[in-house]
Parts: C-alpha cells; structure tokens; sequence
C-alpha cells in the first residue's frame, strides 16, 4: 500500500473518529454529575477520565471536570487525539455548560479545533415565563452571526439534556423524549432502555442499565452510527462505556478513573 493510500484511510478513521470523540465528550458529562455525598465541599472539583479506543488501539481521550457551586453547576469537557492520529489529523475540542442548581441550562460554550476546522459558537438559554415562549440565543462567535429563538417548551443544551437523564426512573423497554437545541435547531431526541447488564472495566466492576439515545443532529451530535452507553444502574448514572460503529472497525469509550 502508498503512503498516499494509507494517509487517506487515516483521513477517514480521523474523521469518524472526529465524531464519536466529540459525542463522548458531549454524553460522559452531565450523567456523570451526582450530589455530593454528606460532609463533602459543595465546591470540590471533580474529574473524571476517558479512554477512546478504534478497533482495539487507543485514539484519544475524553476528560470530564466539573463545579458545583451556590449559583450553579459549570460542567467542562475535554477531547483529544492520541499523538499518533494527530500526526494526521489533530482533535482538541471543549465544551461547558453553565446550569441552574435544578439542572436548567444558561449558557452553553463550544469550542472545536479539528484539524483546520475552527468553531466557537456560544447558546443562551432564557428562562421561561408562565405562558411565555423560551427564548434562546445563538452565537458563532467566528462568523459574527446571532440569531434567536423562542419555543413553547423547555429546550436543554446538550449537556443538560443528559444531566436531565440522570431524573429519570429508566425501566427496561421504555423510550425517554427530551428537546435538544443543538446547531440552529431542535430535536426531540429519543433514548431507548434496551437491558441490564452486568460490565468490568478498567475502573471497577459496575451493574449497568444500557441505553441506546437516537440522535437526528448533524451539530455535536454528529450521525457517526449506532450509539449505545451504558450507564451505572443506580441514582448517578455513571457511564462506564460508550460504544459505537466505524466507517472502519468500531469505537469505544471506557473509564479508567474518576472521584467516586
């Protein structure tokens, strides 16, 4: 095989794999979020790890930090390429939502740098108001361009839609709808309940609930296949691993350490 042959299939693998990082980053985070435990600082940082792996070879990883404090939640994300895909096709984006103490979005930030493709696009949620529509604000920053929108719903970010998750009694069977603003639109997204499962991982040994969300946006939540986490069958809903199909291979997202 060329060097130029070989370049292309990495290319390509960067560029699904572009996708699932940033997905990760996006479905880690808010699920991972749990109430402090009695006699902790209300203000502690708290980190969690990701490994993302194409096909068996570690591609990257997934950081997940997070704040709680009096006015609110600041949840912030971190995605990355390992050296060697870098080489090809370099990846570092972040991401942070700003939420009220109940969960509810203010404001959320998103900041991709892949390869040469730049985006900082910034979403102000407004709370809504008796029978008033929700307004929200998009921002890209890069393109100077501003635009609002008012629903009659409550519209979550992202992030908080899966924060919101954490609320949910998830039984076996079921389907969960959430509205998500996500890339100048909305998108009432499904999340399928398919089973329990019991997984080891680099982290522990956890019991799981695995859920399969349906994602329609082609914004952060990019179409990269079929998506299926699964999450730690208790009130924290944790998730443990994230798997989905490649254009080549398959990915995953594992967790190799965090505070408990």
């Amino acid at each position: 095989m060329r060097m130029d042959q070989l370049k292309n299939i990495f290319v390509l693998l960067a560029g699904t794999y572009v996708k699932f990082l940033l997905l990760c980053s996006v479905l880690i985070a808010p699920l991972s979020l749990i109430p402090a435990s009695a006699g902790a600082d209300p203000l502690a940082n708290r980190k969690f790890v990701y490994h993302i792996y194409w096909t068996g070879i570690k591609a990257g990883q997934a950081v997940l930090r997070y704040q709680s404090t009096p006015e609110g939640i600041i949840i912030k994300t971190h995605a990355t390429s390992a050296d060697w895909l870098s080489v090809f096709y370099k990846v570092d984006d972040r991401a942070q939502s700003t939420l009220y103490p109940d969960g509810y979005p203010k404001e959320f930030r998103l900041k991709v740098r892949q390869g040469r493709h730049k985006r900082d696009k910034v979403t102000y949620f407004k709370r809504q108001k008796g029978d008033e529509p929700q307004k929200i604000i998009f921002y890209n920053i890069r393109d100077d361009e501003k635009l609002e929108y008012s629903f009659t719903t409550p519209a979550y970010d992202p992030l908080s839609a899966f924060y919101e998750m954490t609320k949910w009694d998830l039984k076996t069977g079921q389907s969960h709808f959430i509205n998500i603003f996500d890339n100048k639109k909305l998108w009432n997204t499904e999340v399928q309940v398919l089973r329990k499962e019991r997984i080891s991982v680099q982290a522990g040994e956890f019991d799981t609930i695995v859920v399969k969300p349906i994602l329609q946006s082609e914004g952060i939540f990019p179409k990269t296949g079929d998506i299926t986490i699964w999450a730690t069958d208790d009130h924290k809903k944790l998730p443990v691993l994230v798997k989905s199909k490649a254009t080549i291979g398959y990915f995953k997202a594992v967790l190799v350490e965090g505070d408990f």
